[in-house]
């Protein structure tokens, strides 16, 4: 049986989560990102993290194999009680429900934070992450059709939803 402790990130943890992005971004469509984030981004990006809009991850024998943040969905003040979340585990940990993990942890820190809705942005053919949020009870609000450009292709992406009580 894994053990796996999922904590809320502190600055140690920068780098071996820039190293999880940076490999989705240059093998996969869980991003739409086309550059590996710099060191000085990763920390811009960390010290955006901090406070309520968090980042909480995964750790097994002392490293970190997955995590996942909530960021400000919109940047108008209306949107203010909802966020957005983005969750990634590490190729080699796949499989053994640390993304469920990840983001029922990240759905406590929302609600324990005061916000009313969770919205993912999901690659529409990324079935295993779309199942994910449909686990943790979001549910698929709607499809953007041809948002994003990746590997030469056309992507849609699922929007889906998690009401908070």
């Amino acid at each position: 049986m894994f053990i796996v402790l999922i904590r809320t990130a502190v600055s140690h943890d920068s780098e071996e989560i820039r190293q999880i992005y940076n490999h989705e971004v240059l093998n996969s469509l869980a991003t739409l990102d086309l550059i590996p984030r710099s060191e000085k981004a990763q920390h811009v990006w960390m010290s955006e993290h901090s406070g309520i809009h968090t980042v909480v991850v995964a750790v097994d024998a002392n490293q970190v194999v997955g995590f996942a943040s909530i960021s400000p969905y919109r940047p108008r003040p209306g949107y203010s009680s909802t966020v957005e979340n983005s969750i990634y585990v590490h190729k080699e940990h796949r499989g053994r429900h640390i993304g469920t993990n990840l983001l029922l942890a990240l759905i406590e820190e929302a609600s324990s934070s005061g916000f009313h809705s969770i919205m993912a942005r999901v690659v529409a053919t990324q079935s295993s992450s779309i199942e994910l949020h449909r686990r943790c009870n979001f549910e698929l609000v709607g499809v953007e059709r041809e948002v994003g450009r990746k590997f030469g292709q056309w992507i849609d992406i699922a929007l889906m939803q998690l009401l908070l009580k």
